[in-house]
């Protein structure tokens, strides 16, 4: 069931973009573009290698790397951000509203990934170099940047610290079958979710859509207030996610041009 509930919500999503978000009459050139599509993967080849490396590497450091590193560790450093955030997340497990929970859910496990696939193959198709170079670029470095805290500073999520029941579970049953075959309980410092979420807004709004763009950024909103809703992160992941992705905005913005 939840495999048709994201399929639709995707292929909404996707009708959507289409009509109402890209330029006028956008999807009159799909035919044109699929006819092209070797060689505009061609043009575009080194930042889809980029991309398609990161997200190999992390599916590969999910399923092998990490819970070795993890059971030799031995240790779960939530407790030190326990110490001092207390249970402000925590709170809000215990304060769902049903109606909310749904939506935010359906933010963080539909709407989000759609960002994540649609956003580079908009960047390809409409040919913007620099937005999909940006793309690329502040992913790898994000990676970089916090591939060593999860391999060696595992902090567990909010909801599996506290033992309490997944939101994600609750409202799509089945569904962390396929979340937890991306990401790990203990990937929490710092929160990728936050840190793409701020690079995608970002590297849209290079391509000057402002309809794209707007609805970027409010997915960027509500994924970020999702995270905590939803008691998967903590605050301290989502500070350190967001200053993360201003910094690499600041090293692209500075190094990536036209």
């Amino acid at each position: 069931m939840w495999l048709v509930i994201l399929g639709i919500t995707n292929l909404v999503l996707l009708i959507f973009s289409l009509f109402f978000l890209l330029p006028k009459d956008s999807y009159k050139k799909i035919p044109s573009l699929l006819e092209n599509i070797f060689q505009i993967i061609n043009k575009n080849l080194i930042p889809l290698i980029i991309i398609f490396f990161v997200v190999a590497f992390h599916l590969f450091e999910v399923k092998f790397i990490d819970p070795v590193v993890t059971e030799l560790i031995g240790h779960n450093y939530a407790n030190i951000i326990v110490g001092f955030e207390n249970g402000v997340v925590h709170w809000f497990s215990q304060n769902w509203t049903p109606g909310i929970l749904h939506f935010f859910v359906l933010i963080y496990i539909g709407i989000y990934p759609f960002t994540l696939w649609f956003s580079p193959l908009y960047f390809v198709f409409s040919d913007n170099k620099r937005a999909l170079k940006s793309l690329a670029y502040g992913l790898l470095l994000i990676y970089i940047f916090a591939l060593p805290f999860y391999l060696f500073v595992p902090i567990t999520n909010v909801y599996t610290y506290f033992n309490i029941d997944s939101a994600l579970e609750t409202v799509l049953p089945g569904v962390e079958t396929f979340f937890y075959s991306t990401t790990t309980m203990n990937n929490c410092l710092p929160s990728l979710h936050t840190a793409m979420t701020i690079l995608i807004a970002y590297t849209v709004s290079l391509t000057g859509n402002k309809r794209l763009a707007y609805f970027s950024y409010f997915v960027m909103i509500f994924v970020i207030i999702s995270v905590i809703y939803l008691s998967i992160h903590w605050i301290t992941d989502v500070v350190t996610g967001g200053l993360l992705s201003l910094a690499v905005i600041f090293i692209l913005h500075r190094y990536i041009r036209n």
